[in-house]
């Protein structure tokens, strides 16, 4: 009696379950990461996919799950969020930081982290808690351990700033302030910090290449050459991926020079830097959801011409389209809402990328800058059983994956 209440429980869990029975999922299509190919089905055993190809067999004891008129693609990929931030229009990004406890704000990244997950995205870059510590380890251990249901994270924890450059501001000189991510001086001081970091549980390193030094000033270079090569060494050295914000040009040259490995936002990306970036294979999330959140805060509805910020986002996205940089799909969530992740995938499309070529980004694509290619982001016999079906085809219209049908993570059906 006592196995068969637990059984049950686990079941009216959201997002848990234990471990389950072989499943043969049987979609209109399927998406591999690459291709689409009609017809196919998918096979799943032990949280692994085992098969993918026609006409399946079912082994004894699978369960079948017939999917009409949907596509069954690999769990996508969030590749620029901040679970610990909600939408600016709800609380400012200052407000956010220094007045809402950190109960408040990890309790409200649960309910983002499972409102990712039902999205479609099982996975998510995590590129700073933005004043909320190391929170970001704690709930991505919590969801490797079942405790609670979200994406599979990899967590930068604290996001590294030059001395003096980021916020928040406007306090009288001298007054200890909490800050939206840990401030560094020097090679020395950068390299200690990106350590500090990794030791507490980071696995992904981001550096700010530039920032506004001041309120109403542009942003301009922070970290110098330097500085970003030894904070870009000591990463790499102990295994981890580099995320680089920058929207200027020199930030952006000092980042490439650095061999960082993606470049967030990069509104100030010229025809050079973003050939440059393709030749080293640093890919570029464009962040276009971001401006065009921040724009709709404002007032903008949408009509043109757009406001100048969302043209510098757009106008630097052709440019790196037309340099063939590799593309990463992150938006930015958090400036807006959790779950609604796909709005990114919406304007890559809308700004000229294929929706093929979209939906390759948030999975392929985004595995392979992450360096996590060797378990999500395709369907292939090996990899982590990650899939998401959703109605109709999204290779021809992105906005598909917002009709999301069926998530599995680790081969168990998510709730």
């Amino acid at each position: 009696m006592m196995r068969r209440w637990i059984a049950g429980l686990l079941l009216l869990l959201p997002g848990l379950a234990s471990a389950a029975a072989p499943m043969l999922l049987k979609p209109d299509r399927v998406f591999d990461g690459q291709a689409v190919h009609p017809g196919w089905q998918v096979l799943v055993a032990d949280g692994k996919i085992v098969a993918a190809g026609p006409d399946l067999a079912a082994p004894a004891g699978a369960e079948v799950v017939a999917l009409p008129g949907d596509t069954l693609i690999p769990g996508m990929i969030e590749g620029h969020g901040h679970l610990f931030l909600h939408p600016y229009n709800e609380t400012p990004w200052d407000d956010q930081v220094l007045h809402e406890a950190l109960a408040l704000r990890t309790a409200r990244a649960v309910a983002a982290a499972h409102a990712t997950l039902m999205a479609g995205f099982t996975t998510e870059r995590d590129l700073g808690t933005e004043g909320a510590g190391y929170a970001d380890v704690g709930l991505r251990d919590a969801i490797r351990q079942g405790i609670v249901p979200g994406p599979r994270m990899l967590v930068a924890t604290r996001a590294i700033v030059a001395l003096g450059a980021y916020g928040p501001k406007g306090f009288e000189p001298g007054v200890a302030v909490p800050q939206g991510a840990e401030e560094a001086s020097g090679v020395d001081g950068v390299v200690a910090a990106v350590r500090r970091q990794i030791a507490a549980g980071a696995d992904v390193v981001k550096l700010y290449a530039d920032y506004r030094w001041g309120p109403g000033e542009p942003s301009r270079a922070t970290f110098s050459a330097e500085e970003l090569a030894a904070g870009t060494r000591a990463a790499h050295d102990a295994g981890r991926t580099v995320a680089v914000h920058s929207s200027t040009a020199e930030g952006m040259t000092r980042a490439v020079a650095a061999g960082v490995d993606t470049i967030e936002h990069g509104y100030g990306g010229t025809p050079a830097i973003f050939r440059a970036m393709a030749a080293k294979g640093i890919a570029y999330c464009p962040t276009l959801a971001a401006s065009d959140a921040v724009a709709h805060y404002r007032g903008w509805q949408g009509q043109e011409p757009a406001p100048e910020a969302v043209r510098q986002s757009r106008a630097a996205f052709a440019l790196a389209l037309a340099a063939h940089v590799p593309m990463c799909v992150g938006g930015d969530v958090g400036v807006f809402a959790h779950g609604t992740n796909a709005r990114e995938m919406e304007l890559m499309q809308a700004d000229g990328m294929s929706a093929l070529d979209v939906l390759r980004a948030a999975t392929s694509g985004n595995a392979h800058a992450f360096h996590i290619d060797d378990k999500v982001g395709a369907i292939r016999p090996g990899l982590v059983a990650d899939l998401v079906a959703v109605a109709g085809d999204p290779t021809r219209d992105v906005a598909a994956v917002r009709a999301v049908r069926l998530v599995v993570k680790d081969g168990v059906v998510q709730r």
